[in-house]
């Protein structure tokens, strides 16, 4: 039977304008579910529902926000196996890698609800005697949160979590591609206590309710992951009516490999970095800028080790990359796979869309070598498991290559020489720099985010996240005689 999803607003599970079927992309002609669909009308009643909730959930202390999400967190953990299944029914990723990301989302809850017991505020000395001076953090309002298909579930959960734990309230909308995910997290709250409005999800299409959720006056704040196209639209809106704006885009990332790197160690990373989750990430390894002497025996094991991870029926378990996410995705690289080609390009690896006993959204790992580094291929965000490989004379040369781009993601170095780990960390522009590590892969305790048009500037998780959901209050008290 297939599941029927609706959006919630206010405590009630609404019926939409619309229905849609949500594919397994692995087996198209599976419906995972089918969703009903918001309209602007009911994005816009979800706004009411948080505002109206918006009062009651800001005076309720602070300790008290983070049982829910503890509680949260201990449920969603009970059903991280159901969970990941589903994740990867409708996303794609293997399941280890979905059970995995759930798991993040439970640790994710855990560490915010921790920090609803952290220090709001601060006292100063004032000049005057007779003075008490204080200032303490106070949240924002009703917050906007719109996120994408390819962490369903950790990427919401490092945006609502530190959102509900600082006293807002949240209108969410997930992307289309995902709408079981985000109610098992939705549930999970719910069933954890979360009153009535604090959290509402809207599930519908950017394109019709997305309006409503940047403009809407009764917004305060939006905190959005997704492409670049999307977020500076919705970014522009955003300013003229008068909001705090967050964004968390794209990422052309490097990974640069020194000749005295360990081999072992890169070719492993790199892989984990470009292929992994289909190479479906805003953090994936993109470039691979590698030292002259060793390229001709790093880009002939990288390319063996492609070859022989299996690409297949994620839910298997020894499936190592799963489909991309939809038929559109799939156009998508396969368009730039024929773009490589045109410009230049030579495979070593894939290089082809295939199917899987004759259906899926597959794309097996692709090595893309002999590239001018100004190449669309080169510069531009293919988000599938595609890598392109460019030589470098030297550190000097290979640093300026990594910078080369308008994204300022993350990026990674493989070395044994500590000073020029140490130069890299200085030089790169990114906002996560990896030494030894793949490009992908982020601890929830620490800042999170680009540099260039990777982001707007903020940044997402540990305790940064306050900065965003949070707004200073100062506060001047005498004593009077």
């Amino acid at each position: 039977m297939t599941v029927e999803l609706r959006s919630y607003i206010g405590g009630v599970w609404r019926d939409g304008v619309r229905l849609s079927d949500d594919l397994n992309p692995a087996h198209p002609s599976e419906v995972v579910a089918r969703t009903s669909l918001a309209g602007a009308e009911l994005a816009a009643e979800a706004v009411q529902a948080a505002r109206s909730a918006f009062a009651a959930w800001r005076a309720t202390p602070a300790p008290a926000r983070g049982d829910i999400l503890r509680k949260a967190a201990d449920l969603l953990e009970e059903r991280a196996e159901s969970v990941g299944r589903d994740l990867t029914r409708e996303e794609g990723k293997t399941l280890a890698e979905a059970i995995g990301e759930t798991r993040r989302a439970v640790s994710i809850l855990r560490y915010y609800a921790g920090q609803t017991l952290e220090p709001d505020g601060e006292t100063y000395p004032s000049s005057s005697r007779v003075t008490f001076l204080y200032a303490r953090r106070e949240p924002v309002g009703v917050v906007s949160v719109i996120t994408p298909w390819n962490f369903p579930i950790a990427i919401p959960a490092w945006k609502i979590a530190p959102a509900l734990a600082y006293g807002n309230t949240v209108v969410w909308k997930p992307a289309e591609l995902v709408p079981l995910t985000a109610v098992h997290l939705a549930q999970a709250l719910l069933d954890a206590g979360l009153p009535p409005g604090v959290l509402n999800l809207v599930l519908g299409k950017g394109s019709e309710v997305g309006d409503v959720l940047v403009t809407h006056p009764e917004i305060d704040a939006i905190t959005f992951t997704g492409s670049n196209a999307v977020g500076r639209a919705l970014q522009h809106k955003a300013i003229e009516h008068g909001k705090k704006v967050q964004l968390e885009m794209g990422g052309k990332n490097p990974a640069v490999v020194l000749a005295d790197a360990n081999l072992d160690v890169a070719v492993e990373q790199v892989a984990r970095g470009a292929f992994l989750s289909a190479g479906q990430k805003c953090t994936a390894t993109s470039r691979v800028i590698v030292e002259r002497a060793i390229l001709p025996e790093f880009q002939e094991r990288l390319a063996a080790l492609a070859q022989s991870w299996k690409l297949g029926d994620p839910l298997e378990p020894d499936t190592r990359v799963g489909p991309l996410v939809s038929e559109d995705q799939l156009q998508k690289v396969s368009g730039y796979l024929q773009l490589a080609r045109r410009e230049g390009g030579r495979f070593l690896a894939g290089g082809e869309p295939t199917t899987i006993n004759g259906e899926g959204y597959y794309v097996r790992p692709s090595i893309v070598t002999d590239l001018d580094q100004g190449s669309h291929v080169a510069q531009e965000e293919i988000f599938g498991p595609v890598a392109a490989l460019l030589p470098a004379a030297s550190f000097e040369e290979a640093v300026a290559l990594a910078n080369a781009t308008p994204f300022g993601l993350s990026a990674s170095l493989f070395t044994n020489n500590l000073s020029l780990a140490l130069r890299f960390a200085s030089e790169i522009q990114a906002g996560v720099v990896k030494i030894n590590q793949e490009s992908a892969g982020l601890e929830f305790q620490v800042p999170f985010g680009g540099m260039k048009d990777s982001s707007s500037g903020s940044r997402e998780q540990g305790k940064a996240a306050r900065e965003f959901f949070t707004q200073w209050k100062t506060v001047y008290i005498d004593q009077l005689p």
